[in-house]
């Protein structure tokens, strides 16, 4: 029996090890559990103890306030799940396909241009806000979902994570055997490398769906428009006046905002950890 295998069948670590990740886990649920308790409690309840533990009885008073504003919740959860679902659905699929056309082809500029992709991905978005926001506005796309949208197919970061999976995980010789039985190249993409990159998929997905969920400052630029705006831009619109600011109705929005996401992770968290485990088994 190796060293490591005593080791890790020793009870104390093990002990130690759980102890560990327990811990872990409670402090990453904690303010989620005191973001969904504050959401149940007064504005006076929240600045006399900010952290409790006990629900209270004003929800339906929280959801009053929330629901008695200017705007619509439901039409900006409808815009912010337009927006999120459209954009991760772009983001995964074209800059898989980049990817793809960096390690499945041999072309001369491939190099070069993987270099300019990493100097992209090192710009700031906010550098290149209001050059965005100008060319948005002579394609008269302000105040539309779509501005949001279709810039999502620019992802060099995605593009950068995609490449460096299919480098470890995309066997080559699989595709040349496909281009031998006469699988035309789309065909070959869509059935032969995507199927293996779902675990990658999988992570970026969840990565570029909390990201769009949450943004604030492009929507906040481009959608003025009470029909038009997000979710984060409505829950940023809670903090009323310096004089009176309902605590209350902001956790409750800050909680309808954090719902999807548990439900996207929780739907693609499988294949995360089946993409873990297959490369456990390959090591």
């Amino acid at each position: 029996m190796s060293k490591l295998e005593r080791r890790d069948g020793n009870p104390v670590v093990k002990f130690f090890i759980y102890f560990v990740c327990i811990i872990l886990a409670v402090l990453s649920i904690f303010p989620f559990v005191v973001m969904f308790i504050n959401s149940t409690r007064s504005t006076f309840e929240i600045q006399q103890h900010a952290v409790s533990l006990i629900p209270s009885s004003h929800l339906l008073d929280n959801w009053k306030v929330f629901t008695g504003k200017s705007f619509n919740p439901t039409t900006g959860f409808l815009n912010s799940l337009i927006v999120a679902v459209g954009a991760t659905a772009l983001t995964v699929y074209f800059s898989t396909l980049t990817a793809y056309a960096l390690v499945a082809y041999s072309w001369k500029l491939r190099g070069a241009m993987f270099t300019f992709i990493l100097c992209v991905m090192m710009i700031p978005s906010q550098v290149t806000a209001i050059g965005f926001y100008q060319f948005m506005y002579r394609i008269h796309l302000t105040n539309n979902l779509l501005a949001l949208i279709l810039p999502a197919i620019y992802a060099p970061s995605s593009v950068f994570f995609f490449r460096q999976f299919m480098l470890a995980s995309l066997p080559l010789e699989l595709l040349d055997s496909a281009r031998i039985d006469g699988s035309r190249e789309f065909h070959t993409f869509n059935h032969i490398a995507m199927p293996i990159m779902k675990p990658a998929m999988a992570t970026q997905g969840i990565f570029t769906f909390v990201y769009t969920w949450n943004n604030l400052f492009m929507p906040s630029i481009l959608l003025t428009r009470d029909e038009v705006k997000t979710m984060p831009v409505m829950v940023s619109m809670l903090k009323g006046d310096i004089y009176k600011r309902e605590y209350g109705a902001i956790y409750l929005g800050l909680a309808l905002t954090v719902l999807p996401l548990f439900v996207v992770y929780f739907a693609l968290s499988k294949y995360i950890i089946a993409g873990v485990a297959l490369g456990g088994v390959k090591g």
